[in-house]
């Protein structure tokens, strides 16, 4: 994520030189801040200040370092303001669509680069992986969604597809279409994936009925559902291991 945010910034000023803040103590500040990312690395740096090479990006004239520490205050971390919804964000005095537009940029990087380590993979043998990226698709949702993961005969991932969205505890899966986009996908096993937006893992009846809803339906094709995960706040449950499934 810290290569990105240097990238676009190395972008943005091959077209914007002219709009670059004088030399002067706000500068100084920031180009203390690249060498310090530069020379000891990402963790050398704090939250806010990721945030204000970030903003510096669609403000380059602007002090961004009361504007980082107002999104934290209001957010409470990097990652919860990079997921948050636009309209949240464009609440917080001084951010602009632009701004909203660069966070977005960034959150977009992050799930990529997440992604980019389980697609192709087998998946059921690198399940830290796997809950790494889940978690940071779905923890920060507010509302339920419902994922599938379509996989191989050697359980590597196809694809990842949304295939619903909901209300904040419900949300609806249709079988058919489930085993309809695997046959598409030519998967021969699937991973259902859902959120709970309370942090709570727990399975709710619907949950447990709708998996087997779709475990039978799957089998009837010969497609394997192995497994049924719900990813909350920090947290997930297993339906395999819990002999859910």
């Amino acid at each position: 994520m810290i290569r990105i945010i240097l990238k676009l910034s190395e972008q943005f000023s091959s077209f914007s030189g002219m709009l670059q803040a004088p030399k002067g103590n706000l500068e100084g500040h920031r180009e203390c801040m690249q060498t310090r990312l530069q020379t000891l690395g990402g963790e050398a740096l704090a939250d806010y200040e990721l945030l204000e090479m970030a903003l510096h990006i669609a403000l380059p004239q602007a002090d961004t370092r009361g504007l980082a520490r107002a999104l934290l205050l209001r957010f409470g971390s990097f990652a919860a303001i990079i997921a948050a919804p636009r309209r949240d964000l464009l609440e917080v005095r001084g951010i602009t669509p632009a701004t909203v537009d660069i966070l977005k940029v960034v959150q977009a990087a992050a799930l990529r680069l997440a992604r980019a380590d389980v697609i192709d993979q087998p998946v059921l043998d690198n399940w830290d992986r796997l809950m790494n990226y889940l978690t940071a698709v779905l923890a920060r949702e507010r509302v339920e969604q419902c994922r599938v993961l379509f996989l191989d005969a050697r359980n590597r991932l196809l694809a990842d597809e949304t295939q619903a969205r909901g209300t904040v505890n419900h949300t609806p899966l249709y079988p058919r279409e489930v085993v309809k986009r695997a046959l598409e996908h030519h998967a021969s096993g699937l991973i259902l994936v859902h959120n709970h937006p309370s942090g709570d893992t727990t399975p709710s009846r619907d949950d447990i009925d709708m998996t087997y809803e779709v475990k039978r339906a799957s089998a009837a094709l010969s497609i394997a559902l192995h497994d049924h995960v719900i990813v909350g706040n920090g947290c997930w449950l297993s339906f395999r291991r819990e002999g859910l499934l």
